[in-house]
């Protein structure tokens, strides 16, 4: 059950930003995929970011989610490798999915296919990015927003 008030109305402001950039040369079912698991990670790592779960009128449980839009970007190869490599020297939250992933069928071989690579090479296809809102802004530069 939320401990919010349910008779609040005033608007709740973020100081943080969480951002999905997907690079636009993929399918759409790729983008929805990809999309997901990015955002799989952040909720386990940076527990903030999950509100408190959902009930409806008649009771029923329903599990939390983030407590917080997802924005979602698109933009092309190049820009996708320059904001992996500025997520990453900020050392900022970050999840990353590569053109590996979409030819792996589990977990681990997922990991260890990421593992294979060193960061400046992967083929990053889609970066999942959380932190404070000027710094992910800098991190998504040049991106547009997904139509």
């Amino acid at each position: 059950m939320s401990t919010e008030s349910p008779t609040n109305t005033t608007p709740i402001r973020f100081d943080t930003k969480i951002a999905v950039l997907l690079r636009e040369d993929l399918e759409p079912w790729q983008r929805l995929n990809v999309t997901a698991f990015l955002v799989s990670g952040l909720g386990t790592t940076v527990p903030d970011v999950i509100g408190e779960p959902y009930e409806d009128a008649d009771g029923t449980p329903y599990l939390p989610m983030f407590r917080q839009p997802v924005l979602v970007f698109e933009a092309t190869k190049e820009t996708l490798k320059a904001a992996h490599g500025r997520a990453v020297s900020r050392s900022l939250p970050c999840s990353v999915f590569t053109s590996d992933l979409f030819g792996t069928g589990n977990d681990r071989d997922n990991r260890a296919a990421v593992r294979a690579v060193g960061a400046g090479e992967l083929d990053v296809v889609g970066v999942a990015v959380y932190g404070p809102k000027n710094a992910v802004d800098k991190v998504v530069k040049g991106a547009r927003m997904h139509p």
